[in-house]
């Protein structure tokens, strides 16, 4: 798969004021960086003077903006994957590939990979939500192929092909990063060694379940042998960051530990499907074969969060002006993705450590909900009926509330006078 980061112009045709704009800021951006590239600098390179520059595209941010949004390459990255599945060819190649591929593009302008990951917060919102968009895209693509590959029966995996997609494109654009950033670590052997394991990973991890972990326990798609809930003062401190960032973050993150729910349940939750009133605040599951409602709680670690009438979640509905179904929406009004959350959820949890030294994981907000509704007294049985799982599947969750009864009763027993 030979796919060169041509963004544009690949037409004979002579280009326009506005293509040379562009084609001289992305060879400059690529060069130096973002913020070293001066507007004077692409002028002189286009063969325009600067007030031209700044009637097409106001200043560099917004030249920026349509650097971003009219480049092909990831897509033509993704699409050429897709052209892979038909007819199926080898998954491990094209995977492989496709890694080798994404990572080449990258390293061709690794001064602008550098700017955007080190300078993206001083960007205006509008060249954030490009790139998220270029994310998105991307992963589409990707999810595309390997929906098509385990339709096939090439592949058994126990996670939805979107989910994988943004896994395998996490994975690529972090070792970039490091790479680009980081000279002398000592991660992998080199390029080929990360390609390497990160296609394995996927083949014989990821996407195909080892048969050890059958009895473990599944909720949300996510098969669990180990549970590791989080710290009442982590949870508190994420529900406040997620707070900061504003009002779809607060919401999401009260639904994670408010209501247990897995990212893929999250992203096809609808408007209609949430019920409240003075006695409660409960939210509609649809899944194929299945119907069943999950309270949202108020309490979450023993600290309230607003009243089953007023609280993130419903803060956040009443602010919507828009018509859309969907009860969560992104910044440019479509549902949001899983990766969207993820990436929230990095931004939530940034500078913050679990007990063993790890960063937070976004399945562990799950963990934390149902090991919360053992302790405080809900039954095996019904917390079946909650989350859709069967007792036997629930077991490490209700040993790990035991383990923390036990441990809850020796520190008020050594609280008490002998």
């Amino acid at each position: 798969m030979q796919v060169a980061l041509a963004f544009l112009f690949m037409s004979s045709q002579p280009l326009s004021t506005r293509q040379r704009l562009i084609q001289a800021a992305l060879e400059l951006f690529s060069a130096h960086g973002v913020s070293t590239t001066t507007t004077r600098q692409i002028a002189e390179k286009a063969e325009v003077n600067e007030v031209t520059l700044f009637r097409h595209f106001g200043n560099k941010h917004g030249l920026l903006l349509a650097v971003l949004e009219e480049s092909a390459a990831f897509k033509d990255l993704g699409e050429s994957l897709v052209r892979r599945a038909t007819p199926p060819g080898n998954v491990y190649q094209a995977l492989k590939d496709y890694a080798s591929d994404s990572l080449h593009a990258l390293e061709r302008v690794p001064e602008f990979v550098r700017s955007v990951v080190g300078e993206a917060d001083q960007f205006p919102a509008e060249n954030r939500r490009a790139l998220g968009r270029g994310v998105t895209e991307a992963n589409r693509y990707v999810a595309q192929y390997l929906a098509t590959v385990i339709r096939q029966g090439d592949l058994n995996t126990y996670l939805p092909a979107e989910k994988l997609a943004s896994l395998l494109n996490g994975m690529i654009l972090g070792y970039a990063v490091i790479e680009f950033t980081s000279e002398f670590h000592e991660l992998w052997e080199d390029r080929d060694d990360f390609l390497e394991n990160l296609v394995e990973l996927f083949l014989h991890g990821a996407m195909s379940p080892p048969t050890e972990f059958t009895t473990g326990s599944l909720l949300g798609g996510v098969i669990t042998t180990e549970v590791a809930d989080l710290p009442a003062g982590i949870v508190h401190a994420i529900l406040q960051q997620a707070k900061k960032l504003g009002v779809l973050d607060y919401a999401l993150a009260y639904v994670l530990f408010g209501a247990g729910l897995s990212v893929s349940e999250i992203v096809s939750l609808q408007r209609s499907q949430q019920i409240y009133d003075e006695q409660g605040h409960f939210l509609q599951i649809t899944t194929p074969g299945s119907v069943r409602q999950v309270p949202v709680n108020q309490w979450i670690l023993g600290k309230r969060y607003g009243s089953y009438t007023n609280n993130p979640l419903i803060k956040w509905l009443k602010s919507r002006k828009d018509t859309h179904s969907a009860m969560f929406l992104n910044e440019i009004g479509a549902p949001i993705s899983e990766l969207e959350i993820q990436v929230r959820w990095l931004g939530w949890t940034e500078g913050l450590l679990t007990p063993q030294g790890e960063p937070p994981a976004i399945a562990q907000a799950n963990q934390t909900w149902c090991v919360e509704m053992l302790m405080r007294g809900i039954s095996l049985e019904n917390l079946s009926i909650l989350t859709a799982c069967d007792r036997s599947q629930l077991q490490p969750y209700a040993k790990r509330a035991r383990e923390k009864a036990a441990l809850e009763q020796a520190i008020r027993l050594d609280q008490k006078p002998g």
